[in-house]
């Protein structure tokens, strides 16, 4: 049995896509040279769910999946959801 906790990265407030950038960054420092693990990326405190969080969180799942982590989503808001849903990333939804 697997006890180790994932990773969580908290996404929060006003997200545009100039944004994008800098989470994944973030998000690749902290994922080097660990082994691959599940990956939770918190998005319950987002202000608004709009086009630039779904392309910015997309990329975070890039960005992990490279890496060889799985990357999902919690705290998912309804329209948010629908977004992701109608990119085909609502299979990431916790």
């Amino acid at each position: 049995m697997d006890t180790r906790q994932p990773l969580v990265l908290y996404v929060s407030g006003r997200i545009t896509r100039a944004d994008a950038p800098g989470l994944c960054a973030d998000l690749e420092c902290r994922l080097v040279g660990l082994d691959p693990a599940d990956v939770v990326c918190d998005v319950g405190a987002l202000t608004q769910a709009d086009l630039a969080v779904v392309d910015a969180l997309a990329r975070l799942r890039l960005t992990a999946g490279r890496l060889g982590h799985t990357l999902r989503f919690r705290g998912v808001g309804q329209e948010l959801r629908l977004l992701l849903a109608l990119v085909g990333l609502d299979e990431t939804v916790l």
